[in-house]
């Protein structure tokens, strides 16, 4: 098996080595899973409802070291890591109430007794990113376990470490040999397992909209069951109408958190026209507040970029010569620090506009009406996130049902609940993740007809 040295992307220090899975281990690891599936399925509601509250303790009880190992991998603030660790914890217990309540229906026919029944549908796999390490993993393996499969988890390469800890929690809380295994390895030979093999029934992928279509496609060949959460380029609208100075303060935190490595995040602010110099005289105090620094400080507001790549990539889309309006602060020397920057492009198709950047740059445009608004709002293959500031709650709700997007905030930036739906339209994803209905997603129905004549 070859190996991945973790890197602390604040400090450029070693964190550690870990040993990637290889396509044998997989097909192994997709073996036991099965077996383990089938006796995890006659596990009684109730006692599978226990054992997932056991895992939500079991994490309650790792709190700091998942904040802490996440740190040091990721380079999230100390502050914000510990928020995700709890949003694990949270989720297996929102999550340990599902097996009990996977209701199916009695349907009124003639002849007999209709009932339907939610049958798991095997093993997933569950292929995560780098960005929200545990967060998103848990969106995945917490649903597909109450619902009475088994979880293949394939972590991101850059980000393995909070992972492989969950994997242990969840053996340390009782949860049966084989049912939740964490993979690590590259996508290349661990998510293309998950693709091709048989024994794998359903792939959950969030990512890069490139290899999510590339992954949909794959799944294809066996009709092979996908959710898919991608890419994003979220407007954030401002009408000359809204409360500019929450909405200048509370931008920066919707596009700079987690230094703007988020799918969610609002890196399209639009500005009505009448209202623009003013928001930008607001804006630039506001952005030079973010904290940026040290994530074990625990003040800082924004970490660094998580790699020496994708630092590089970042910087490629603000060159010498870009239209920065200004900047904020970041510290020099080692980590793959990058200052949190406004862009006042010029052209609407500018690349900065148009492009999922997933760094801390933001690009700010006027526009001139709703009309226009929505026009630009909608001017992209994206479509998962956004928010509309604005008084006037008529125009909040026309806004909110015509931009092309699955998660929409007024006066706000906040998008994913656990409890609430969360999923992109276009071309950032497929299906729903989180609320009540996203343990239905790791199902089939199937019908039986009862003859009473």
């Amino acid at each position: 098996m070859s190996s991945y040295t973790v890197i602390n992307p604040a400090d450029e220090s070693e964190v550690s080595t870990v040993e990637l899975v290889d396509a044998q281990a997989t097909d192994e690891a997709v073996t036991r899973a099965v077996a383990a599936q089938k006796s995890w399925a006659r596990v009684s509601p109730a006692d599978k409802g226990t054992l997932l509250r056991r895992f939500a303790e079991a994490v309650d009880g790792d709190l700091e070291n998942l904040a802490t190992t996440e740190m040091r991998n990721s380079g999230h603030p100390i502050t914000q890591a510990r928020w995700e660790a709890g949003h694990v914890r949270d989720v297996l217990n929102y999550y340990a109430a599902a097996p009990e309540r996977l209701f199916g229906r009695q349907i009124p026919v003639a002849g007999g007794l209709d009932v339907t029944f939610h049958e798991p549908i095997g093993v997933v796999g569950v292929i995560t990113p780098w960005n929200f390490p545990m967060t998103i993993a848990a969106w995945g393996f917490a649903p597909a376990l109450a619902a009475g499969n088994a979880v293949l988890l394939k972590p991101a390469e850059w980000t393995p470490l909070t992972s492989i800890r969950l994997g242990e929690l969840a053996l340390e809380a009782g949860l049966p040999e084989g049912l939740f295994q964490v993979l690590p390895g590259h996508g290349s030979i661990v998510g293309e397992r998950f693709v091709t093999n048989p024994g794998v029934r359903k792939v959950v992928f969030t990512g890069s909209t490139v290899v999510g279509k590339r992954i949909m496609a794959g799944c294809a060949d066996q009709v092979k069951r996908v959710t898919l959460e991608l890419g994003g380029k979220s407007a954030n609208i401002v009408f000359a109408d809204a409360d500019l100075e929450k909405a200048a303060a509370a931008a920066p935190y919707g596009v700079f958190e987690n230094a703007g490595q988020d799918c969610c995040a609002r890196s399209r602010i639009l500005v009505e026209r009448s209202a623009y110099e003013r928001f930008m005289e607001l804006l630039e105090p506001a952005v030079a507040a973010v904290r940026v620094g040290d994530p074990g400080d625990e003040g800082t507001e924004m970490g660094p970029l998580v790699s020496a790549e994708h630092h590089t990539a970042v910087s490629a889309y603000v060159p010498d010569d870009s239209q920065v309006a200004f900047r904020g602060t970041a510290p020099e020397g080692p980590g793959y620090w990058f200052a949190p920057t406004v862009l006042v492009p010029s052209s609407r198709t500018d690349r900065v506009v148009t492009d999922e950047i997933f760094g801390p740059v933001v690009a700010v445009l006027p526009f001139d009406d709703e009309e226009d608004a929505l026009t630009l709002a909608n001017a992209t293959v994206f479509g998962l996130s956004g928010s509309i500031w604005t008084r006037d709650v008529g125009r909040a709700i026309r806004v909110a049902r015509s931009v092309d997007a699955g998660n929409l905030s007024v006066n706000s930036h906040s998008s994913v609940r656990y409890s609430t739906p969360f999923g992109g339209f276009k071309q950032s994803g497929l299906g729903r993740e989180l609320g009540p209905d996203a343990p239905l997603s790791f199902t089939e129905t199937k019908n039986v007809f009862l003859a009473v004549e």
